[in-house]
């Protein structure tokens, strides 16, 4: 199958970290990648936002990544660029030619116009191509948590929705979502669930650990935009302290640049007044962007790791984390609520509430048996449903049901099996 991906802010080459650069980025490379291994060729279009940056760069034998000039080659924030979705389409079709793929996946809701644009045009030389949308957060959740703070383009909400209604097929990350785009009008027949993945080799529970500098230890990842809640989890770290707790450091991990770098950061200078204000400052540390190849080690470093978000369309992290035998405290919002059991493989907490936090941080920090079985559990969740091969023939399945056919394809990606955590044999870092 030839399948053409558009990702018009999110390219799968990007540094992660930044306010634009996160999970869509991840989910992506490695979904493209996963295609690519089950035999498909697969083309990701991604907006040029460097001058610099190739026409095209292959990154496996089935994978190219694809620059196209639409707009200013330099960053521009995500919701200034639907003006530049017309120009990202023709680039789209010019590159096509006579000779267009099976499947074009829309990737966030402008890439899900680029696309439908590009399959019209496609259509109207004779050509067909069906179209797949997967929006990785939704315009009515994003108002109904940020309100008059929410920046997205006034059209956002009509324009989404028309998306929805107009693709053949839509992949929902999470059960929320469904419900999400019912209300849209968007008819179930028409929709699946493939959730996000996690890279089984680079995440594991055996491997390097970074040392602490406390004796306990949470962790949190992710973009330092308030909608992450990571001032929830400073606030947390207070009242463990005022539990009797003051043996626990936080460690955030995320933005744009090193530690040094996030002096001029907006969100992480409030951050770091919020902790001195609640006197915890010499108790959390801001890290920065952290590369991938060194991430399992601090996860692995923590008693728990937090995701407290205010909402969540899915989120890596948790996956992440619980690849590398680590508990998890979430917040109960969207995606988290399917990944993270609560109970089972982790604790869940009342969205926006910080002493909730820290009465689940503190519940596992009391036990540490309970911990570790939590995450011994997350570990083998994570082996049975999130590898990105079993995503990506998730993926597949919505392929076929868009082109009409259930006729399964096979795959050549080696079949996982869940095995324990002392069996494991985690590669260093």
């Amino acid at each position: 199958m030839r399948i053409s991906m558009v990702s018009e802010h999110a390219s799968p080459l990007a540094a992660l970290g930044g306010v634009d650069a996160g999970g869509q980025n991840v989910h992506v490379a490695e979904l493209s990648l996963a295609l690519a291994r089950r035999g498909h060729d697969v083309t990701v279009y991604t907006r040029r936002d460097d001058p610099d940056l190739p026409a095209r760069v292959r990154t496996d034998p089935g994978l190219e990544v694809v620059h196209i000039d639409a707009g200013p080659a330099r960053a521009v924030a995500k919701d200034l660029l639907l003006p530049y979705m017309g120009a990202l389409a023709d680039g789209i079709v010019a590159d096509w030619g006579q000779d267009v793929p099976d499947i074009v996946h829309g990737h966030f809701w402008m890439s899900g116009l680029a696309a439908l644009d590009a399959a019209r045009r496609a259509g109207h030389a004779g050509r067909s191509v069906r179209v797949v949308q997967t929006f990785h957060a939704l315009g009515t959740v994003k108002r109904r948590h940020q309100g008059v703070e929410d920046t997205s383009p006034p059209e956002r909400i009509s324009l989404e929705a028309m998306v929805g209604r107009s693709a053949d097929h839509v992949v929902a990350t999470c059960s929320d979502e469904v419900f999400e785009l019912a209300a849209m009008g968007v008819p179930g027949r028409r929709v699946s669930i493939a959730p996000c993945g996690v890279d089984l080799d680079l995440f594991t529970p055996l491997g390097p650990v970074e040392e602490r500098n406390r004796t306990h230890r949470i962790v949190s990842v992710g973009r330092l935009v308030p909608r992450k809640g990571m001032d929830l989890v400073i606030r947390a770290l207070r009242a463990l302290t005022e539990l009797g707790r003051n043996d626990v450091e936080l460690v955030i991990v995320g933005g744009a640049g090193n530690s040094a770098g996030l002096q001029d950061d907006p969100e992480a200078q409030r951050l770091m007044t919020l902790a001195a204000d609640l006197d915890v400052a010499d108790r959390v540390v801001l890290r920065g962007q952290v590369s991938r190849v060194k991430l399992p080690a601090v996860l692995r470093s923590a008693d728990a790791v937090v995701c407290a978000p205010w909402y969540e369309p899915f989120g890596i992290v948790p996956l992440e984390a619980m690849a590398c035998g680590v508990p998890v405290v979430a917040a109960a919002v969207g995606g988290l609520v399917d990944t993270v059991v609560d109970g089972t493989t982790g604790l869940h907490a009342p969205p926006q509430d910080a002493p909730a936090i820290a009465a689940a941080i503190a519940a596992l920090l009391a036990d540490p048996a309970r911990a570790r079985e939590l995450g011994e559990n997350g570990y083998q969740r994570v082996l049975a449903r999130y590898s990105w091969d079993r995503i990506a023939a998730d993926t597949e399945t919505a392929y076929l049901a868009a082109l009409g056919t259930t006729a399964p394809r096979p795959s050549t990606a080696q079949q996982r099996t869940a095995r324990p955590l002392e069996s494991t044999g985690g590669r260093a870092l």
